[in-house]
């Protein structure tokens, strides 16, 4: 089974934008050797701790970077966007790496509302809302679809590009949509855990044959905080708990360094609340994170994973995506 890395490009406390970029940079360079098959960048804005806003500059400089790993988004949160603009883009990325581009479209703004409004500016209303998302996604799959020379408005570059488009989702919304369009379906997993089960059985159930799949293609986010024994994976958890809790009480920062006990930062209420949204997580040793990650796969079958895990030290993260890596080669 393939298995794939989803990055935010954090900005750690004590630490700068550029700094997330090298070890953005340099992550993917492992990443591409431990065998991880994708290498996404999700957009986000107004958040001091994530550093992949522009999420196409920063995925043409990762893939400038690496040599076979794909790359893409996971991804562009559509409404923030116009389609035609987004085909340039992603067909421009396409134009200089040739087939290692994928487009993730998700619905949510990716922000708070505020940001939301100023990200679309001028545009029409109803956008604001994500009711265009289904037109909007078919027509920038038209603009990077075979060439039209009847077209009156085609994208240059971008136009037969065929860049892969996924659906994002955590909802039975993305489902729905991914099955009715014919497309590969990402399912938020990592934060949003509720409606996995469901969602999965909805895409799979609903799913029509298109030019793009002849079969449903589901892939699922895990959290992975890996680290030489059980204890220190669960403190490098602790700093993800921490930011997670900051962005729901509407305070976020840089990404926390770990705490010994999270007990003693995070109340009652807060942190059942956040540990609930990080359930689809596997946490500890190798051993502990190999059987947990064998657990979610054999429970769900997604035909692909994604990888993810908010930690402070670059090192040590690179060390618990080296463990997922190792753990996924042999589930």
């Amino acid at each position: 089974m393939r298995y794939s890395l989803l990055d935010l490009a954090p900005v750690p406390e004590g630490s700068e934008i550029p700094q997330s970029f090298a070890n953005s940079t340099d992550l993917a360079q492992q990443a591409e050797a431990w065998g991880y098959h994708r290498y996404w960048l999700a957009e986000h804005h107004n958040m001091p701790g994530i550093a992949s806003a522009a999420t196409a500059v920063l995925i043409g400089h990762i893939a400038s970077q690496t040599k076979t790993i794909r790359v893409g988004a996971g991804g562009i949160m559509l409404p923030n966007h116009a389609p035609y603009m987004v085909a340039e883009a992603f067909g421009t990325l396409a134009a200089l790496y040739g087939d290692r581009i994928d487009l993730g479209l998700g619905r949510a703004p990716g922000t708070d509302m505020q940001t939301a409004r100023a990200l679309r500016r001028g545009m029409a209303p109803g956008h604001a809302s994500g009711d265009s998302f289904p037109q909007d996604v078919i027509d920038l799959i038209g603009f990077l679809g075979p060439i039209d020379p009847d077209a009156k408005v085609r994208a240059f570059p971008g136009q037969g590009s065929n860049v892969p488009v996924w659906i994002l989702g955590s909802s039975l919304y993305g489902a729905q949509l991914a099955a009715q369009f014919g497309l590969p379906y990402a399912f938020a997993s990592h934060f949003a855990p509720q409606a996995l089960e469901e969602a999965l059985e909805v895409y799979r159930r609903a799913f029509r044959p298109s030019a793009y799949l002849d079969k449903p293609h589901a892939m699922m986010a895990v959290n992975v905080f890996g680290a030489e024994t059980d204890a220190d994976g669960i403190r490098l958890r602790t700093t993800m708990q921490q930011a997670f809790a900051r962005l729901r009480l509407g305070q976020p920062g840089k990404l926390p360094r770990p705490v010994e006990d999270i007990t003693q930062h995070l109340s009652p209420p807060v942190l059942a609340g956040v540990n609930e949204a990080l359930t689809i997580s596997a946490t500890g040793s190798p051993e502990t994170v190999k059987q947990e990650l064998s657990q979610i796969i054999m429970r769900y079958a997604p035909d692909e994973v994604i990888i993810t895990g908010q930690i402070h030290d670059h090192a040590a993260r690179l060390r618990s995506f080296e463990i997922a890596a190792a753990a996924l080669k042999s589930v």
